[in-house]
């Protein structure tokens, strides 16, 4: 297929070559002809005819080829924005890199609620991408005042909160287009920023990034929170060193995968949190908090059941907090590991029971896995240069069974666990 051409789609105020100019087509996605096209597309989807034949039909009438290219890449990204949007992203618009960036809806609906508590009446979303958190924000009853740096990412902002509102019987925002540290928050009750890492790719690889690495920079988002409620998000692996003082710092997974870092300001931020593990599952959300990191549970001999933190437990830095409330202490000292004796439901972490320890060497490990007639086998390390992929290929397993494999540390020594999942 020859359709997959795609824009720039920079995230909120991105300098420099992340805000070329879209490949052709992509402008017209917003006309009506090219609404139209993607209807038309949309139509034959459900009817099940694929991509590869809507193109050649489509292709044959005549139809334009850039607009053609970009409608069917649109196609894709809105089935693959159903994950985050739910069924309304059918009538949104994205871009291959914003729709990656973009808040999931669900998150972005609990950022929307805390700017609400705060009593906001609006809240400036700037760096909005294609609109994410100001979709939240106007579904929850707050005026978005959304500014985006990209034209064609602002373009599809701006079709996005007209869907919305048309929903919802709200009036569209108008999105600014421009400079957030320039254009400003305005009026606004509150303030939401979505910086992006000027130094991706950079070959500068210290390990603490500076305030101004980020664009709008941190500094600037900072000193707005002296005056308004505020939340920055940041990603998961944010420099600690980075975060104020006075702000509620909260990582979020979904599904178990780590989403991002939010950092709470003013009445945004909740009273007596500084550290915050929200774990998001399905329908259900459940969160750890304390007032600063937790200190680690102390070592102890390796007990019947192996626990795997959640990563925003482990980033937050509450693997201690857990390890209170399920009865575990570390398995070795420095590792992301609890175990304890009996097993303590929790959504806090993965709980495995511990079948036995193998051979740590590698030729002595096949011949243990071969005699168990083991040939699905999940592989988890930490405190290991191991590589789990490697090692499942020269391990060459055949067999029926399935097991987990913990390759880490215990009392001080490598050790290679073999467990069930709870």
């Amino acid at each position: 297929m020859t359709h997959r051409q795609d824009a720039s789609g920079a995230r909120g105020n991105s300098p420099g070559p992340r805000s070329a100019s879209p490949s052709p087509g992509w402008h017209e996605l917003t006309t009506p002809d090219g609404r139209a096209l993607l209807e038309r597309i949309s139509e034959r989807r459900r009817a099940g005819e694929g991509l590869d034949t809507i193109s050649r039909l489509l292709r044959g009438e005549g139809t334009d080829p850039a607009l053609l290219s970009a409608a069917l890449t649109q196609t894709e990204l809105r089935a693959r924005a159903a994950g985050k949007f739910g069924e309304i992203a059918a009538e949104l618009l994205f871009t291959r890199a914003a729709l990656e960036q973009a808040t999931r809806a669900q998150v972005a609906a609990l950022h929307a609620e805390r700017f609400r508590t705060a009593g906001c009446r609006s809240v400036a979303d700037l760096g909005c991408g294609i609109g994410a958190e100001s979709l939240a924000l106007l579904n929850a009853g707050i005026e978005p005042l959304p500014v985006e740096l990209d034209p064609l990412t602002a373009e599809f902002a701006q079709h996005n909160l007209a869907v919305a509102a048309g929903r919802t019987g709200a009036a569209v925002p108008a999105v600014r287009v421009g400079d957030a540290e320039r254009l400003g928050p305005g009026d606004a009750d509150g303030v939401f920023l979505d910086p992006a890492r000027r130094t991706a790719g950079h070959s500068d690889t210290r390990r603490v990034a500076s305030p101004d690495d980020y664009s709008p920079s941190l500094r600037f988002a900072f000193e707005l929170a002296e005056h308004r409620p505020a939340g920055v998000k940041l990603g998961p692996g944010l420099d600690r060193d980075l975060i104020p003082d006075r702000a509620e710092a909260q990582w979020v997974s979904v599904d178990g995968q780590l989403v991002e870092t939010g950092l709470w300001f003013g009445v945004a931020a909740r009273p007596g949190i500084r550290r915050a593990a929200l774990v998001l599952r399905g329908s259900s959300a459940d969160e750890l908090t304390a007032d600063g990191d937790a200190e680690d549970a102390p070592v102890r001999a390796l007990g019947a059941y192996l626990y795997e933190p959640d990563g925003a437990v482990i980033r937050a830095r509450l693997i201690g907090a857990l390890a209170g409330r399920i009865d575990a202490d570390m398995a070795s000292d420095g590792i992301a590991y609890l175990t304890g004796d009996r097993l303590v439901e929790t959504p806090f972490a993965s709980a495995f029971r511990v079948l036995e320890e193998l051979p740590a060497r590698e030729k002595d490990l096949r011949r243990a896995l071969a005699a168990r007639d083991i040939g699905a086998l999940e592989i988890k390390k930490r405190g290991t240069d191991t590589d789990p992929a490697a090692l499942r290929r020269r391990l060459k397993l055949r067999g029926d069974a399935s097991a987990t494999l913990f390759l880490t540390r215990a009392a001080g020594r490598h050790v290679a666990l073999l467990a069930e999942r709870c």
